[in-house]
Formats: structure tokens, C-alpha cells, sequence
């Protein structure tokens, strides 16, 4: 898969500011072991079209992200990526998808405290609709849209949060959905710590997804 940036293993401080919501706390350290690649920005149209053959999106365009993905599809386009490419690509951990967003920030938002159109399509530039992916600035690890745009699904079920420091972690599956991250386009609270839920069998128009890679270990 073209565009991925590689992301080394570090701690990461999950920053949970009071007015994100419940279900963005506690405040948690989380180590993350294992180096990974993440989609330089969210998968497009036409390469959800090239690998699966069809494209579910409302709103077509071919550098428009996929939207109306369920995760069930988002997972099966990773699964024959990985046939096709001899590579393992998965969708990012809610810590791994959190990590890369932040890219070693602290605020709000990557950029800063205050939404701001110059880095991504939310509701105070959105013009009512989806926009191509990579149009607006990256963040500090070269990563485009992790905030707007269109929701993102994770690999993880939800799950709330569990206080001290993790290590790599599994939240518990509280109920039978899926995390989506960095909310949509009608959005202004596109913070690094927000987070929603999906079912995994329905797909939305304002979810899509991205991709990464675990690395191997090398001595």
C-alpha cells in the first residue's frame, strides 16, 4: 500500500481534557512495543475500488476516502491487501491510531488548543461535505487527516478506559461495537482524544478508515 510513514515505539501520554467527554478517561500512560507503519492518510476511493472491486461511497470521487465502510468491510479490504501484498496490514489500534494523531503533542489537537481549517476539514470549513484526502497540513510525523475529514474505524471493540499505565492494550469489549477515531467533517471536536462507536456490520457516511502495518523485530 502506498504512502505509509513509520512510527517508532514510544511511551504516549493518552491526554484526557475534561470536556472531551467520559469516555475519553481516565488520563492513562500507554506504551506501545512494537514499531509500526500508519497510512500517510485515509484510504481512497480508488484504492478501496482497485482491491475490492467496488466502491459503497455516497459521495464519489476517486481521492474522496472511502466512506460507507463498515468495519466488517474495512477488515476484509485489509485481509485481501495482505493476500495481494505479502504484507499484514490490519487496521491501527485505538493506541496505536492515538500515538501517530498526537505525533508528540499534548494539546487538544495536534496543532494546537483551537480548532484551525488550515489542518483539517471540520465544521468551521467544511463547506458541507467530504473533501480529498491530503489537502490540509500534516501533522508532526507527516500524517494527513487524523483530525476530520471522515471518522476512522480502529481495530479495537470499545471499551472504557481503565486507569495507570499499559502496556499495549486490549480494552474489554463493554459492548458489541467498534471505536471509531478523529471525528468528520461536521465536526469541530475533532480532538487527538476523541472517540466514538460504530456497529461493525453498518457502515456511515462519515466513517471511513486507514491502515497500518506491525513491523518485524530485527537484532
Amino acid at each position: 500500500m502506498e504512502s505509509l510513514r513509520e512510527i517508532c515505539e514510544k511511551l504516549k501520554l493518552l491526554d484526557k481534557k475534561k470536556d472531551h467527554g467520559k469516555i475519553t478517561r481516565p488520563q492513562h500512560q500507554v506504551t506501545i512495543t512494537k514499531p509500526f507503519y500508519m497510512g500517510a492518510h485515509e484510504v481512497t476511493q480508488q484504492q478501496y475500488e482497485t482491491v475490492m472491486g467496488t466502491n459503497p461511497s455516497s459521495v464519489k470521487g476517486g481521492n474522496l476516502p472511502v466512506e460507507t465502510v463498515s468495519w466488517n468491510d474495512a477488515y476484509a479490504f485489509c485481509a485481501k491487501l495482505s493476500g495481494m501484498e505479502k504484507t499484514s496490514y490490519s487496521l491501527p489500534t485505538e493506541a496505536q491510531w492515538e500515538y501517530a494523531c498526537r505525533a508528540g503533542t499534548e494539546t487538544a489537537f495536534f496543532w494546537g488548543e483551537e480548532p484551525d481549517g488550515q489542518y483539517a476539514w471540520m465544521h468551521l470549513n467544511d463547506n458541507g461535505q467530504v473533501h480529498d484526502v491530503g489537502t490540509r497540513e500534516p501533522n508532526a510525523l507527516g500524517l494527513y487527516d487524523m483530525s476530520g475529514n471522515v471518522w476512522e474505524w480502529c481495530s479495537d471493540w470499545f471499551g472504557r478506559y481503565k486507569a495507570g499505565a499499559q502496556i499495549d492494550p486490549t480494552p474489554p469489549k463493554d459492548i458489541p461495537c467498534r471505536v471509531t477515531r478523529g471525528g468528520a467533517w461536521m465536526n469541530d471536536g475533532c480532538w487527538s482524544a476523541t472517540r466514538s462507536i460504530g456497529k461493525p456490520a453498518l457502515g456511515k457516511d462519515v466513517v471511513g478508515f486507514r491502515v497500518s502495518v506491525i513491523l518485524p523485530r530485527t537484532r
